[in-house]
């Protein structure tokens, strides 16, 4: 099976460009990156977009792959470009997967969902990361087969990582991209509460994003103590500052779809503590991964941390669980196994 999968610049991390990295070395199938939109050297996608179509239409045509996957989100501009990629597609009688990576609930509302159906139904199969996500647009109408599928934790990343050696250092950690929306300031305000009872107790933020400086000039105008801010990581750093890290917290209303720091902290041992969002109530049990809620309350997150730093048996149970289920049903492997499996089922 040929498979011509259209990407943003891989070069621009996103989730969409991280997803598709992680998993390039897991096909089995023969699979080839074409990348669309924005590139690297700050060429807007609008302006690219006359040059993608042409260069879509000539893989087309000389490659003849048997199924396209393309990859918006719920917005305005990605599903308009990609609409056009989808009826290109279904004109050379191409079998076509649309994965919608992030909901823009707000969009939604205001959508129009004739036009939404009009193109969806034109599909083969749609991708999604939340069952949320697959109702809505079942409630809209949208009569192609919907499946759910997973974002995921890369093999290599959890190489030479011993869940037999994990132990509670009393390091929290965010790492997300530093935005409002994210959670940063309930997990700050979570963590200060946190050291006034527990004094050697950390925090480690890793993350680029709008409110970086922000968060900064927070920190120092409530003079928060033991806390590194790392910046964006990756490679190495990433697989230390999660080694290092004892907890995560993301206490993101985002319209996330499945927020890979949270699967990779559990491939860790990390206990997550985070909120109904996206994919993570599909697959998120309290009791054995930590804490989700769909509070909003830097109390309601301290309070339900404070156990897993007095009580080493509870953090050593929940360590163990959250490890054991990532590597059955996140890593990058199983996850593109599944989407070949679903790709030669259409």
């Amino acid at each position: 099976m040929k498979v011509l999968v259209n990407t943003p610049d891989l070069r621009i991390l996103g989730g969409v460009a991280n997803h598709y990295l992680g998993l390039r070395e897991f096909w089995t199938e023969e699979v080839h990156y074409n990348v669309v939109g924005r590139r690297k050297c700050g060429v807007p996608g609008v302006l690219m977009l006359p040059y993608d179509l042409l260069k879509f239409i000539f893989k087309l045509i000389f490659s003849r792959p048997d199924v396209v996957i393309l990859n918006p989100s719920l917005g305005k501009s990605a599903l308009v470009r990609d609409f056009i990629f989808l009826r290109i597609a279904k004109l050379f009688r191409i079998k076509t997967a649309v994965f919608v990576h992030g909901f823009n609930m707000d969009y939604a509302e205001i959508v129009d969902k004739k036009w939404i159906l009009k193109h969806l139904n034109r599909a083969d199969l749609i991708f999604v990361l939340a069952e949320q996500f697959r109702g809505l647009l079942v409630s809209w109408g949208v009569k192609t087969r919907v499946v759910l599928t997973t974002t995921k934790v890369d093999d290599k990343l959890i190489g030479n990582f011993d869940i037999d050696e994990k132990v509670n250092t009393g390091n929290l950690l965010f790492l997300a991209r530093i935005e409002k929306a994210k959670g940063i300031y309930i997990a700050v305000d979570a963590y200060r509460i946190l050291k006034h009872e527990f004094g050697d107790l950390t925090l480690t933020i890793a993350g680029d994003g709008s409110e970086l400086n922000n968060v900064r000039q927070y920190i120092e105008q409530h003079n928060v103590e033991g806390v590194r801010i790392l910046g964006s990581v990756s490679g190495r750093q990433l697989v230390e500052t999660y080694a290092s890290g004892s907890i995560s917290i993301l206490p993101s209303s985002y319209g996330e779809g499945m927020p890979t720091s949270v699967l990779e902290a559990m491939a860790f041992g990390l206990p997550v503590f985070t909120r109904n969002v996206g994919g993570l109530k599909d697959f998120f049990a309290a009791e054995q991964m930590g804490f989700i809620t769909d509070s909003l309350n830097a109390e309601d997150f301290a309070d339900a941390i404070k156990p897993f730093l007095s009580d080493q048996e509870l953090y050593r149970q929940v360590s163990r669980y959250n490890h054991r289920y990532a590597c059955e049903h996140f890593l990058a492997s199983k996850v593109a196994a599944s989407v070949e499996n679903e790709l030669a089922n259409i």
